[in-house]
């Protein structure tokens, strides 16, 4: 038989400590009027459950169906907002006042004699691994982390919900607040005066949560862990398992599935007092709660951009994440009146870009005008520093103005005597990407060899169309076109570039703006500053056809890495697969 509410407040105090309580403390303990708490002990009494201020067996008894059997510690994701730091090593072994965030709050469930403890790990999951010996958790790999949020976290351990304990790993809790028996399933809550980005909570009888919304002001939000109660963890499996299911909703937070099923999912909030959950969103948050953290951390980015602007670490301020491309993963930063860019290699690049190149073609570009961002890049490890441009703005496909300034400057760059030791052949380049993804297992993608034919076809073909080598950036495409509030043009990132057939700019360009036959032509007369030939016509779409080649494999080595690129692979496919065709005829019509 199931305990009331205040029946469970009081049992649970007396099991806490091995002393008799008075009606008194007991109402001291759990909140509740002395007047209560003699009524409610003398049913308890009555039952068996209680005897002289003491919990009795009978009463532990009653306490079993609200015993926390397990906690899942979420420790799978990114935590973008955490750049730099998020790049080197997972939040949540970050050391805060002297303890790594995780091991604090393990140690904290330990304390309340939560042994069973899971933790599921995505982002650089092998920084945990050690747990499993110091402390005998249980690891969880989310190899999907990236795409598919913490739902599918919770998705992956949902046979070991039950009385559990929903943590995040980068939390930290000033007081344990974490118990051997809790009532009903809660979340976390803390009060946010002003206006929050955060859940805003509204509760009905009980503290029963009724109404969940992003953004308020004056409000309680969900902060923190949460508490699934085995009601609570059978509802909601099966209603993830419904959203885990269709790709339009996969990729959700599980508190988006609670916040949609309100009504089925009976959760209460917890109110905790300021200053008791901290849960850090940036480097500047850290900062203001743990002064020391930036003396202390260890740290090789901030060490890399104290020896490059030979600035001190306090002086280094302001960061926060850029939009990211599909490479690397950049973040900015200001020293004193100064922004500047970081940019960190991601995942795999190391197998397909050649840093010393890169840096060759940095210092080119730098010297030839087209670059003005570009200070300092490591040779070895791939870590840039750029002056940061503010107000900038990426080239605009729709408008033909800045499509032929665009255009005008990459002629201008093939036009310079700048010469690099690393030539970029598309389909060489794409060849060499095959390999790599082959060392992964066989390529069994339907229609894929009948496309390489193709296009193997066509590389032999063009080359009769005599076109020489220039120093070629090999990634034009907008977002690496930037201009500034009064106008001028930077091109950046050059982590391709070589000596490559002057088409390839123009033809990526083409692919990677999604533009029509008549927008890619206009670009090519832009570049051209005349209407292009035939033989320019065809030496154009077979580069434009070897260029979507050439990424569509790149980009099925960084799926096979792990770094999906999204809709870019099928991009890439498209403009290979769509106009081969078509682009060999216009070399075995000539041929006939």
């Amino acid at each position: 038989m199931s305990l009331t509410k205040n029946e469970f407040k009081i049992l649970n105090a007396l099991s806490k400590t091995g002393d008799t309580l008075t009606r008194r403390q007991i109402a001291q303990e759990t909140g509740l009027a002395l007047g209560t708490v003699s009524s409610v002990a003398r049913g308890l009494e009555a039952d068996g459950k209680m005897l002289d201020g003491r919990i009795t067996e009978r009463g532990i008894s009653a306490l079993e169906p609200y015993r926390i059997d397990n906690a899942v510690i979420m420790a799978a994701g990114l935590s973008s907002r955490f750049v730099p730091l998020s790049y080197e090593r997972p939040k949540g072994m970050l050391r805060v006042k002297g303890e790594i965030l995780i091991e604090r709050q393990i140690e904290q469930l330990l304390e309340r004699g939560i042994s069973d403890i899971t933790v599921v790990v995505g982002y650089k999951k092998e920084y945990f691994f050690y747990l499993v010996a110091k402390y005998g958790v249980k690891i969880v790999v989310n190899d999907l982390y990236a795409e598919r949020n913490n739902s599918w976290t919770l998705w992956l351990v949902r046979d070991r919900l039950r009385n559990t304990y929903v943590c995040s790993s980068d939390d930290y809790f000033t007081v344990n607040p974490f118990e051997r028996y809790v009532y009903k399933a809660y979340y976390a809550s803390v009060y946010a005066q002003g206006e929050t980005a955060e859940w805003c909570i509204g509760t009905g009888s009980g503290g029963r949560i009724t109404k969940l919304s992003i953004g308020g002001r004056d409000s309680w939000i969900m902060l923190g862990h949460a508490y699934f109660d085995r009601a609570f963890s059978e509802r909601f499996v099966r209603l993830l398992g419904d959203v885990i299911e269709r790709p339009d909703t996969f990729g959700r937070l599980w508190e988006d599935v609670y916040a949609a099923h309100l009504d089925l999912l009976d959760m209460e909030i917890r109110r905790y007092d300021e200053g008791v959950i901290w849960e850090f969103d940036s480097l500047a948050e850290l900062e203001d709660f743990d002064p020391d953290f930036i003396f202390n951390v260890d740290s090789e980015i901030f060490d890399n951009i104290e020896r490059v602007l030979g600035c001190k670490r306090e002086e280094i301020t302001h960061f926060y994440p850029m939009s990211q491309g599909i490479t690397n993963l950049s973040c900015h930063f200001a020293v004193g009146d100064h922004e500047y860019v970081y940019r960190h290699p991601g995942v795999g690049t190391e197998k397909l870009i050649n840093r010393k190149t890169e840096v060759a073609a940095n210092t080119a570009a730098r010297s030839i005008g087209v670059d003005r961002t570009f200070m300092y890049e490591d040779d070895e490890r791939g870590w840039k520093i750029c002056h940061f441009i503010s107000h900038a703005r990426t080239l605009d496909p729709s408008s033909p103005t800045d499509v032929k300034r665009a255009m005008e400057l990459c002629r201008r760059i093939h036009e310079s005597d700048v010469e690099l030791d690393t030539v970029f052949d598309f389909f060489e380049n794409g060849v060499g990407y095959e390999k790599a993804l082959a060392e992964r297992g066989a390529i069994d993608i339907p229609g894929y060899f009948e496309l390489r034919g193709k296009v193997a076809r066509l590389n032999e073909l063009s080359k009769c169309d005599g076109y020489g080598l220039c120093f070629s950036h090999n990634d034009y495409l907008q977002f690496n076109i930037l201009f500034d509030d009064e106008g001028e043009l930077s091109i950046i990132d050059w982590e391709y570039a070589g000596m490559s057939d002057p088409m390839n700019d123009v033809a990526t360009y083409a692919v990677c703006s999604e533009a029509d036959e008549h927008l890619a032509e206009q670009a090519l007369t832009f570049y051209l500053g005349k209407r292009p030939t035939s033989r320019e016509l065809r030496h154009f779409w077979s580069r434009v056809v070897l260029a979507g080649w050439c990424w569509y494999v790149w980009a099925l080595v960084k799926e096979a890495e792990g770094a999906g690129v999204g809709e870019w692979l099928y991009i890439y496919y498209r403009y290979a697969a769509q106009y081969v065709d078509a682009a060999l005829r216009r070399y075995e019509d000539v041929a006939e």
